[in-house]
Formats: C-alpha cells, sequence, structure tokens
C-alpha cells in the first residue's frame, strides 16, 4: 500500500507542474468541458504523447479529482478497493476520476463499470483505439462519449507561438510570417512535449520505439518486433503514396501477407499511420487496389523517414489527410483517395451519405503557372465521373477561382485552409 501511496503522490506532483506551466488551450477540450457533468464516461484517445491527459485535466481543473497514471508497472496490478483507497487519502474527497492510459489494466472495462456504478464521473484516456472501443462497446453501450486526440494542429502551434492573427487577410507581410511559422510546423510536427520543451529529434525517435514496442509489441505479443518495427519505418517513409500488402510481403521478407495486414492494422489501432481506400461507388474495387498510407504527424516523418530528399508537396498532402481526421472525416468511411482508369489521381474524396460532397486536390505551388495541368484535369475529370461540383485545390500561395468546362475550382493556399 506504501508503495501505491508513494506513486499516487508523485504522479500528483507531476500533474501539479505541469498545470503550472503555461499551456496550450487545445481546440478539443471545449468538447469535452460540454460533456463534463454528464454521467457517461469521457474517453480520449489518441497516439501516446499527444496530449490526453494535459487536455484532460483542462476539463478537470475546476474540480475536484483524482489522477491514476496506469504507465506505472506498480499500479498495473493493484486491486481496485486499495487503489481507491489510496486515491482517496492522496486527494481527499473527489468526485471526478481520471484514469491515464487504462488499457494497461487487464480487465479494466470492469473497473470503468463498477467505478460508474459508485457515481464516480469518469475520464479515461488510451492509446489502442481497437482495445477501448471494443471493451467499451460489450460493457458500456450507450454509456461513454469519444474524443479522439491528435498532436497540435497548425492553429494551436500559433497559438503556442503567440502569433496575432489580426489583418492577416490584407497584411502581406503578415502571410509571408505565417507561411514562415507553416514551414516551421511542418518540419517539427506538432508533439506537444517536443514543441513546448524545444527538444531534439532524438525525442521523436524515442517515442516512435515507445509507441512500436509498448503500444504495439506488448499489447498484442508480437512475435517478430523487428520485422514490426522495420515495417513501421518503411510506411512512415512511403507517406502520401499507394501500397499493398502484397508487394511489402515481398519487399520486407515477410512470410505471409496476413501478417503485413495484421501488423498494419496494429500500427493503425497505436495511432501511427492510417491508411485510405480508393474510391469506387463498386464496394468490390475497394478490396482490390491499393491503399495509400499516412503518418499522423510530420515532424514523425522528419525524424523517422528514409528520404534523401524534402517532399513538401506530400508533407502538405499529409498534413491535410490528418487536419481532415480533426475535422471529424472518418477514413474510408467518408475520407478516401480516387483514381480513375487512366491513373489520374485526386488526393482527397469527401463523401456524406451516398454523394460525393468535395473532392480536394493539394499542390506545392505558389503561382497559377505552377499548378500542372494533369492536376487540374483529375479534379475536372474526377468531378464529373462523381458527380461533384465542389473542387479545391490547396496550393502553398496561390489563391483564386476557375470556372473550366462549367464546373468551378477553387484555389485557398494551405495556411487559410489551416485556418478556416
Amino acid at each position: 500500500m506504501n508503495e501505491i501511496l508513494s506513486v499516487l503522490a508523485r504522479q500528483k506532483q507531476e500533474i501539479e507542474e505541469k498545470l503550472s506551466k503555461r499551456i496550450v488551450e487545445r481546440e478539443l477540450s471545449n468538447r469535452i468541458e460540454k460533456y463534463i457533468d454528464k454521467s457517461l464516461v469521457k474517453v480520449v484517445s489518441g497516439v501516446r504523447r499527444s496530449g490526453k491527459s494535459v487536455l484532460s485535466l483542462l476539463a478537470l481543473r475546476n474540480r475536484k479529482f483524482g489522477y491514476v497514471n496506469f504507465d506505472e508497472e506498480e499500479l498495473v496490478r493493484v486491486k481496485l478497493d486499495e487503489l481507491l483507497s489510496a486515491v482517496r487519502e492522496i486527494y481527499g474527497n473527489i468526485e471526478f476520476l481520471l484514469l491515464d492510459e487504462i488499457q494497461n489494466v487487464k480487465n479494466w472495462e470492469l473497473w470503468v463499470n463498477s467505478l460508474q456504478r459508485r457515481g464516480y464521473n469518469l475520464i479515461i484516456t488510451g492509446s489502442n483505439a481497437k482495445l477501448l472501443s471494443k471493451e467499451l462497446a460489450t460493457h458500456l453501450t450507450g454509456r461513454y462519449i469519444e474524443f479522439e486526440n491528435f498532436p497540435f494542429s497548425f492553429r494551436e502551434y500559433l497559438k503556442w507561438r503567440n502569433f496575432d492573427l489580426s489583418g492577416i487577410e490584407y497584411l502581406k507581410e503578415k502571410q509571408g510570417e505565417v507561411r514562415n511559422i507553416l514551414r516551421e510546423y511542418i518540419n517539427k510536427g506538432g508533439f506537444p512535449e517536443y514543441i513546448v520543451e524545444e527538444l531534439d529529434r532524438e525525442y521523436l525517435r524515442t517515442l516512435f520505439k515507445s509507441i512500436i514496442y509498448a503500444d504495439v509489441v506488448r499489447r498484442w505479443n508480437v512475435k517478430y518486433p523487428v520485422k514490426l518495427e522495420e515495417l513501421a519505418r518503411y510506411l512512415i517513409s512511403l507517406f502520401a503514396r499507394e501500397y499493398t500488402a502484397t508487394k511489402l510481403k515481398n519487399l520486407l521478407g515477410f512470410r505471409s501477407t496476413f501478417t503485413v495486414q495484421n501488423y498494419i492494422k496494429y500500427l493503425e489501432e497505436s495511432f501511427l499511420v492510417f491508411s485510405l481506400e480508393r474510391f469506387s461507388f463498386k464496394v468490390k474495387e475497394f478490396l482490390k487496389v491499393p491503399r495509400k498510407v499516412y503518418c499522423i504527424d510530420t515532424g514523425l516523418i522528419n525524424a523517422i523517414s528514409a528520404r534523401s530528399t524534402e517532399d513538401i508537396g506530400r508533407l502538405m498532402e499529409n498534413l491535410v489527410a490528418v487536419e481532415l481526421k480533426k475535422r471529424g472525416f472518418k477514413e474510408n468511411r467518408e475520407l478516401f483517395y480516387f483514381k480513375d482508369k487512366v491513373r489520374r489521381e485526386v488526393d482527397f474524396v469527401l463523401k456524406e451519405d451516398l454523394k460525393v460532397k468535395q473532392l480536394i486536390q493539394v499542390t506545392y505551388a505558389s503561382g497559377r503557372d505552377e499548378i500542372e495541368r494533369r492536376e487540374i484535369k483529375a479534379l475536372l475529370e474526377a468531378g464529373k465521373e462523381l458527380n461533384c461540383k465542389n473542387l479545391l485545390c490547396i496550393t502553398w500561395d496561390y489563391e483564386g477561382e476557375e470556372n473550366i468546362k462549367n464546373r468551378k475550382i477553387v484555389f485557398v493556399p494551405l495556411w487559410k485552409w489551416l485556418l478556416g
């Protein structure tokens, strides 16, 4: 019991230190605060070190709450009643409980059920999508609400930089400064601790290892951890490009395509990468064609990728893919990519119900003359084929509108779209 008390007391001191420092208000915190007094279990999921615990602490800062982080070996095997007793001793009378990295506890969903029945208002966080959603759906049907947290968005990064956006619409100098900060953001990414503490890239490399070995290998008892890491590094280097499990199997020397598919699924469930299917109105075609892979953070790409040169166009596309997820578009339900029969490609298809809502092309261009004809043609032809008139081209620094073949294309700079 003394060991548990010691760990909880140290954790309390750590969160008090965190809350005493300057904290960037996260965009998601307002959504969580709307539900804070409701009895629903608040579930905050997302990639390791994306700021889930700080986000949750912000929502609870004016409440009486207890905090337990299960990333500590001493707490993983403790009994629930012993833990509650220790929490009360450290925090006193509380109404709220924040349980961090709850998936580390065996049968954690039974704990959550018990705590909810005892009248605790709960926020739980976790770094594994499948584990959380599967167990919650089984044991807490209709009694929880999920929030997916991400590394800093560009808007949050600008807040950290104390950048004043007033007058940005018409002040060209300010727009140039925003583009400079955007380059910095694309280079560094948005992992909060990495940004706030001004750490070097070794932090991101260590984080990558932690995701692989703590959130995947240990969680799923992976037999070939070195092969898994090799696959993860290759997928991150492949960002914004197509892949098939068969090609990966042959290239990386796996014994079976099934193993590759499983390992990719584990990496996606840890929020490290995600894949988009090629859009088609014919369901069977989804299964036949390659997928496109994206990484959760461009800073992680720059730290881990084996690229020899910077490809800002692909990094822009990766950034847009993550931002679309942040805006609530679910991959392979509402968010896809598209390629027609003559291999003209459109980066993103946004679907709403049975209709295509918007088509998005991303290009590193600062002027209309820099935008390749094939990218415009692909957008127009896809608009015609998919019966979509809402065509958007995200550029580096070109803005305008054009009517071509009875279809309007809107051109918007990346910085402006990210702030929209």
